[in-house]
């Protein structure tokens, strides 16, 4: 297992990240820790720009720093989306969703020209499912239905819930499914057969979207990893 990036890796990762960003672009701005770190560091650099937040969370920070906003509807391209990652494959595939942002997550990111997601060096993995859990966004109404038929598949579904035992609710007021898994052999093939479930909107998958992962290691160094063609 990689080590653990110092703890001020993501401040570090937000700021080389601006290195990618011009005046005057729309980016999507991701949701979690390492966005957040991305979206600081863009508010303290003064670089005029729009961004597409892909939550309430992300979208309270950038107007808090100052960064204009932009609806998804009300922008005709998105320059370059930035955003974390919960695990990425050597084939730079990807699993998110522990911030709960994955559907909005991966709008954005398809509707962007480029994709850069910041990681530290942990969140290397040999292969998706080696941290043990894929989370899948699904309709409240269908949840018990759509648990069945994912435990069916082979995974390990559970409800997930707050601080205060209450279901969690996404932005778009739907249910988050944490399923356990062994390692994924076949990416595509289980987001398909997911997607094809009555009831979910949506998978922490992001297969084939990456552009570029930009990764921390432990000693402070940023290595920017690209898909191989």
């Amino acid at each position: 297992m990689a080590k653990s990036a110092s703890p001020n890796y993501l401040d570090h990762l937000g700021r080389h990240a601006l290195r990618y960003v011009r005046p005057g672009q729309t980016l999507g701005l991701g949701t979690g820790r390492a966005a957040a770190a991305f979206i600081r560091a863009l508010g303290h650099s003064g670089i005029k720009v729009r961004g597409v937040p892909t939550s309430n969370a992300s979208a309270q920070l950038a107007q808090a720093l100052g960064i204009e906003l932009a609806e998804l509807r009300n922008v005709a391209r998105i320059d370059i989306d930035f955003d974390g990652a919960d695990e990425v494959s050597p084939r730079l595939d990807l699993i998110k969703g522990l911030g709960g942002a994955l559907v909005r997550e991966k709008i954005v990111a398809a509707a962007a020209r480029r994709r850069v997601f910041l990681v530290g060096a942990e969140k290397l993995v040999k292969r998706l499912g080696a941290h043990g859990n894929l989370p899948i966004e699904v309709v409240p109404f269908a949840a018990a239905c759509v648990a069945r038929q994912v435990h069916a598949l082979g995974l390990r579904p559970a409800l997930r819930r707050g601080a205060d035992g209450a279901e969690y609710i996404t932005d778009n007021g739907n249910f988050i499914l944490d399923c356990g898994v062994r390692e994924i052999r076949a990416p595509a093939r289980l987001e398909n057969a997911l997607l094809k479930i009555p009831g979910v909107v949506g998978t922490g998958l992001f297969v084939g979207m990456a552009t570029m992962v930009l990764v921390a290691s432990p000693d402070g160094k940023v290595a920017t990893l690209r898909p191989k063609r």
